[in-house]
Order: C-alpha cells, then structure tokens, then sequence
C-alpha cells in the first residue's frame, strides 16, 4: 500500500459570533506548505493564529480522485477544525472532504472548510498522481436473469 505522508501548518482565526447567542469559532483560513518553526497559537499578523502541524496522507486508491481535484485549476483542502481550534483531519480527496460536513455525532463541534491548496502541496501531489495512478474501468454488474419456469402461474390444488 503506497502513502505519503505530507506535514504541513494551518492558520486560522478565531471568527465572533454574529448574534448574541453565537459562540466564537476557530475557522481555517490557510494551510502552509511546511511546518514552521513557530509555536501552535501564535499569533500572525492580520489576526490570523498559527494553530499548529499537521498531517496530509496521500493514499495510492484515491489519486483519481486528487486527479479531479488538481483538474479544477483552484485545488482545495478540506480542513476540519474541532470547537477548540484543534486540526482534527485534513485531505485533499474531495469526496472525503465532502463527508467530512455529513451530520454526525460530533458535527456541531466542528468546522470544516476549504482552504486554497499551496503550490508546493499541488506539485507534490501531482508527482504522487503520476507516479501512482492506475486507470480503472467500470464494471456494470449484470443482474442473473429470473427463471421463467418459477414465476408462471401455479395450479391450485384445493379448488378440485
């Protein structure tokens, strides 16, 4: 099984609430290309916090899907967040990015975004493409066809 495992930074912010009932919430906004040399929860000019490292894992069965992802043009990661601002996941399959936003348990606790995949990421992740990807055909499964004998009409024996 091939995988590649790509250390990067988030930034975020801390975005108020629009209403008096609201909460803040930690929202992504970047994700760097290589992990700085800077504490998580530092603060970055522009109001924006270096909320800490993590993990982007490249897996071989999902480069179709990265494929359709660089194809756009505008690649994306989807980031996901918990309420403390804590990365929780990050990929760049967007069918997995997608299921990241289903309902769930804990889906009130977490903020899931796109942000803007770095150049240096999209070119690593092209490179991966290339060297991994296998096209696969579809195969229509065929239903086994219906014996004919047994659905015809049955005679009955207690009318007699």
């Amino acid at each position: 099984m091939a995988a590649l495992l790509v250390e990067v930074g988030v930034v975020g912010e801390l975005v108020q609430p629009v209403t008096a009932w609201g909460v803040a919430r930690w929202c992504p906004r970047a994700v760097l290309a290589e992990v700085p040399a800077t504490a998580p929860r530092t603060q970055l000019p522009g109001g924006l916090v270096y909320l800490g490292p993590a993990q982007l894992v490249l897996h071989h069965v999902e480069t179709g899907n990265y494929r359709d992802n660089l194809a756009t043009g505008a690649p994306r990661l989807w980031v996901v967040l918990d309420q403390d601002g804590m990365v929780v996941a990050l990929s760049a399959d967007p069918t997995e990015g997608e299921s990241f936003s289903e309902a769930g348990v804990d889906a009130a606790a977490r903020v899931v975004e796109m942000v803007p995949m770095p150049a240096p990421i999209a070119a690593r992740l092209a490179a991966f493409v290339a060297e991994h990807h296998v096209e696969r055909t579809f195969h229509k499964r065929q239903r086994d066809r219906a014996d004919p004998d047994s659905l015809g009409r049955r005679s009955r024996v207690d009318e007699e």
